[in-house]
């Protein structure tokens, strides 16, 4: 036994609202194939459904689309958008933050990258510099320092 027309368009308008995406008769058939209504009823119950204004179609060539009209959704509260947006840029800001100080070296990752860095730090200063580390004396910053105001006193070209 089928569905009396009433409930046939408030099981199809249901069902339009529900999706919430473009449909066919035919889309809408399949859907409710499990209660026994017919592609025609549903074609009726949509065109009802259509002509009261309760949902929206076009045409393409011989076929409707029917789509469910969007006034007929809640909308959220502009307070509550507010809200919303207030949580999102917090929420955003504290991402911000856990990016920051994931970015800094903690106390054990400095010590560990400590003696790699002077060694490079050495060899630098072999290399482009030409002072040579003994292993026991070390090279003092004084000295460094000296040879760098040696090096800006000299004019260029010698």
């Amino acid at each position: 036994m089928a569905p009396n027309s009433d409930s046939t368009e408030a099981i199809v308008l249901n069902l339009v609202n529900k999706q919430n995406r473009p449909l066919s008769a035919q889309n809408v058939a399949d859907a409710l194939q499990n209660i026994n209504l017919e592609k025609a009823a549903v074609q009726k119950a949509l065109d009802t459904l259509a002509d009261s204004g309760k949902i929206s179609f076009k045409e393409y060539g011989n076929q409707k689309i029917y789509i469910a009209r969007k006034n007929q959704f809640k909308i959220p509260n502009t307070e509550l958008q507010q809200q919303l947006g207030e949580v999102e840029k917090a929420l955003s800001e504290v991402e911000r933050a856990i990016k920051a100080l994931e970015s800094k070296l903690t106390l054990e990752q400095i010590h560990e990258k400590e003696p790699r860095l002077t060694m490079e730090w050495l060899m630098y200063l072999q290399k482009e510099l030409g002072i040579e580390y003994d292993g026991g004396m070390g090279v003092s910053l004084q000295s460094f320092g000296g040879l760098l105001q040696q090096d800006k006193k000299r004019k260029r070209g010698q």
